[in-house]
């Protein structure tokens, strides 16, 4: 990094590679027991500010297995200056365009039609400002009443436990977010999304940083469950089509409207690792 990392934003990138650590064993141990010895392939990358100083980096975290057809893990911590145009759209950046961010970001496209895809990332970003943001939502080509009813009532339970309005607030966030306009659709069956977490009004490092790590607790309980109970569901043709004009879809919102796509490009980020999001396969017929 160009600069020293204060207590926070060292206490938040350790934690983001810890759950991103956490959540890798998990779904590799979920190919082991497919019978695949898929394992996740991990590359670092550095990232260079506009003058050519050194800006941080990360590792993506890819691997593409039996069950899971491609599914990268990301971590990062960056920092440097927004370009003048950009400093413009982020909080607190406008005076001073200097920003520190750290984060997990986590795609999963899943080979068996009936396995929910998913999206997950947290992250802490700092300007003259600091906040917390992020959240989950579950991408089935083919949903499932059932399994979106779990997905989101651990999120719900997750949101509960610190803050009774989260919920329903974090869940509508999610549903306007996570919206393709041009097709009039949603991306998936939604989840939560959050950002700047109130730290305008509410600076509490301590209590923001517990909420999202709550979040990536309940994402780490509740989705390979779901993976574990469809895994193994037969499968047809015209299901893997649904699939894959689905991914279709999903391709398009994360190229037109995704901010986090826009943030890694507009920031000079590895451009691999802001396009594993992008399935490995697509149709849109």
């Amino acid at each position: 990094m160009t600069k020293q990392l204060d207590d926070q934003q060292l206490t938040a990138q350790k934690w983001f590679k810890e759950l991103r650590d956490q959540i890798c064993a998990e779904f590799e141990a979920i190919e082991q027991e497919a019978g695949s010895d898929a394992k996740f392939n991990y590359t670092p990358w550095d990232r260079l500010n506009h003058d050519d100083t050194h800006g941080g980096g990360g590792t993506q975290g890819v691997m593409k297995g039996k069950v899971f057809e491609k599914v990268g893990v990301n971590i990062s911590t960056v920092d440097g200056t927004f370009s003048e145009e950009f400093s413009k759209q982020i909080n607190g950046a406008a005076d001073d365009p200097r920003f520190f961010a750290t984060g997990v970001s986590l795609v999963a496209h899943m080979a068996n039609p009936h396995v929910p895809n998913v999206h997950m990332n947290t992250r802490f970003l700092c300007t003259t400002k600091r906040w917390f943001g992020g959240g989950a939502d579950l991408n089935p080509a083919i949903p499932v009443e059932e399994d979106t009813d779990a997905f989101h009532a651990r999120l719900r339970s997750a949101c509960a436990a610190h803050n009774p309005e989260y919920y329903p607030r974090f869940k509508k966030w999610a549903d306007d977010y996570f919206y393709i306009p041009h097709r009039k659709v949603h991306r998936g069956v939604g989840g939560i999304f959050y950002d700047h977490l109130e730290l305008e009004k509410e600076p509490d490092f301590d209590r923001h940083f517990a909420f999202t790590q709550d979040v990536g607790r309940a994402f780490l309980d509740i989705f390979p469950k779901l993976v574990r109970k469809r895994m193994h569901a037969d499968w047809t043709a015209e299901d893997k089509h649904q699939q894959l004009v689905w991914r279709g879809r999903y391709a398009e919102f994360n190229l037109v409207y995704d901010r986090g796509t826009t943030f890694g490009l507009k920031t000079g980020g590895n451009v691999d690792a802001i396009l594993m999001s992008l399935p490995p396969e697509a149709k849109w017929d």
